[in-house]
């Protein structure tokens, strides 16, 4: 519930100026990574400290819940980290968690790309490719695809997961010593009709 302090006008009628303070439960309620299920399917909640930008193709950029089809990511994205500087250092994952499907996830999840040792305030070819990139090919529903920065403690810390599937973001963040994310955005994507390619 809004809370609403009013700052009333003096005796000459000045009108009354009105503005909303919303607690930080609301604040989190209203973020797009609560609303697309991110946090709390993928990650626990965390502050974002650091700015990120994706993009495929050179112009098309990824926005939280916005939809991209199957042939707009074909090829991996840039993916900009705007913090930290030339001494820290991020690894990047992207990750599918609605394995097969959304409606039954029970592969969840399938990482598609881990880049690690990024330098702070350059973008993910300056890193090291862990995992290469996979296409999203989603079969069944509208699938999210995920991108999470963390920032490392120190280079080259960081390692390969064993398989693609049955990835756990948290348990892969938990044993490479990576904490909380420091950034996220995701993409919707689902299978593409011929009709769609057009």
């Amino acid at each position: 519930m809004a809370t609403t302090f009013e700052l009333s006008g003096n005796d000459h009628q000045d009108p009354i100026v009105s503005c909303n303070y919303f607690p930080l439960e609301m604040e989190r309620m209203l973020d797009p990574l609560v609303i697309g299920r991110v946090i709390g399917d993928v990650i626990d909640y965390f502050p974002p400290s650091v700015k990120m930008s994706v993009t495929y193709n050179s112009n098309k950029h990824v926005y939280n819940g916005h939809e991209l089809f199957p042939s707009i990511v074909t090829f991996k994205p840039r993916v900009e980290v705007h913090g930290g500087d030339m001494r820290s250092f991020f690894t990047l994952i992207m990750t599918d968690p609605d394995v097969p499907g959304p409606s039954d996830p029970y592969l969840r999840e399938h990482v598609h790309w881990i880049v690690t040792d990024i330098p702070g305030t350059t973008d993910s070819s300056f890193g090291r490719e862990v995992v290469s990139y996979e296409m999203p090919k989603p079969n069944i529903g509208i699938h999210r695809f995920v991108f999470l920065l963390f920032k490392q403690i120190k280079r080259q810390t960081v390692e390969a997961p064993l398989s693609r599937d049955k990835f756990i973001t948290r348990k892969f963040a938990e044993e490479n010593e990576l904490g909380l994310p420091v950034a996220a955005v995701f993409f919707n994507c689902q299978r593409e009709t011929a009709a769609r390619r057009r």
